[in-house]
Parts: C-alpha cells; structure tokens; sequence
C-alpha cells in the first residue's frame, strides 16, 4: 500500500492563503452584487443573484468559524 501512496513535496501541502481566498470571495460577491444594476426585467434574476452572494458569504463566514473554533 505505501507503494501506491503519491510523493509530495511540502511546497504542495501548503494551505491556501486565507487573505488571498477571502479577498477573491469578496470581489466576486461585489461583482455579483453590480449585476443588480443592469438593464433586465422582473426579480428571477435578482433572487438567483442574491442567492449567490448568501452562498459566498457564507463561505467566508463559515471558514472563519472554523479557524476561530480549531475545525479546520
């Protein structure tokens, strides 16, 4: 079985930059945030837009609990 294991070097166990990760979250949830202000009609649009930006928020929100709690 050991045979069969992969060979990493540590340069690719290293965990994503937190920084980097909220930072590209957060650009996305404002992009996501200006399609609100565009030339469509009726609120299916902005409800799956809404959804969005919940489900990215609640990414961050969920990582930080789990940093802050030892989770993860």
């Amino acid at each position: 079985m050991a045979a069969e294991e992969q060979v990493l070097s540590p340069a690719q166990r290293k965990p994503t930059s937190r920084k980097a990760l909220y930072t590209a979250l957060s650009v996305a949830i404002v992009i996501n945030l200006a399609y609100l202000f565009g030339n469509h009609q009726g609120w299916i649009e902005d409800v799956f837009i809404g959804i969005t930006v919940v489900v990215l928020l609640g990414v961050i929100v969920s990582d930080a609990w789990m940093r802050k709690t030892g989770l993860r």
